[in-house]
């Protein structure tokens, strides 16, 4: 089993499926996802941004291997789509498939390895020798159900490539920079200013000519950068859906 430190947000462990070691293991359908409770910063692909923008803002982590995140909110432990209970609050909200991915994922078994593996966090309850459920194995098999939560995580590491693509480009580009956002509530003698994070430098982005212009104009990069763009003006709604639910802000973006 993988150790702690190496594992990815939400996971406590992993362990490859197996036909024999999981020959009765059936999944079953879950109506929480309590792991989300207090998560406010969930990893996305380019592929999402066209969905996300629509609902959460989309920035960029600190650092040199910066990801695209959508905040569900502004500071840490605070997620306004998420209830207490692990329940999303609306019904038209659009999960990010990182999140629909868990508990599943797909790893290599040792560092040399060719082949990623189906793993599962083994400290789920999605799965396990249930008596009620989809079965994840028959005959020895693999089940329709579990072909459809292999080509699930298959087309989610091949969006997690064009991310990769796209985070390169734009490092080499230039185009991001230390992000910025305040917002004034009314009644408040100081606004709350929220940092932690990268977005894209509209003005670089406006400058650019030539051959930078159309390289990202041909490959459908200049799209996706107006979607983050434009998402960012979400910030004010989900300070304000944090006000509404006594999640007091803090003024700092944490994570």
């Amino acid at each position: 089993m993988a150790s702690a430190p190496q594992l990815p947000l939400f996971y406590n462990g992993l362990e490859p499926l197996s036909s024999d070691t999981h020959a009765d293991y059936k999944v079953r359908p879950q109506e929480s996802a309590p792991f989300l409770v207090g998560q406010h910063a969930i990893p996305i692909t380019v592929d999402e941004f066209p969905l996300v923008q629509r609902h959460m803002p989309i920035v960029f982590s600190v650092g040199d291997d910066a990801i695209p995140l959508a905040l569900m909110g502004l500071n840490e432990g605070v997620n306004v789509f998420i209830n207490d209970d692990g329940k999303l609050t609306e019904n038209t909200f659009y999960v990010p498939a990182y999140i629909r991915r868990y508990p599943y994922m797909l790893a290599r078994l040792h560092p040399d390895a060719q082949e990623l593996s189906l793993c599962f966090d083994p400290t789920s309850d999605a799965l396990g020798a249930f008596d009620e459920g989809d079965a994840l194995f028959a005959d020895g098999a693999p089940t329709e159900v579990t072909k459809s939560i292999l080509a699930f995580n298959e087309s989610f590491e091949q969006a997690g490539a064009r991310t990769q693509n796209f985070m390169k480009e734009l490092r080499e580009l230039g185009l991001l920079m230390d992000g910025e956002v305040s917002i004034q509530p009314d009644g408040a003698e100081q606004p709350f200013v929220y940092r932690g994070f990268q977005m894209v430098n509209e003005e670089k982005l406006i400058d650019l000519r030539g051959d930078a212009l159309r390289k990202i104009s041909k490959s459908g990069m200049l799209p996706l950068l107006y979607a983050h763009l434009f998402s960012l003006a979400l910030m004010r709604d989900i300070f304000a859906r944090q006000v509404q639910l006594g999640k007091t802000p803090l003024p700092q973006l944490g994570g």
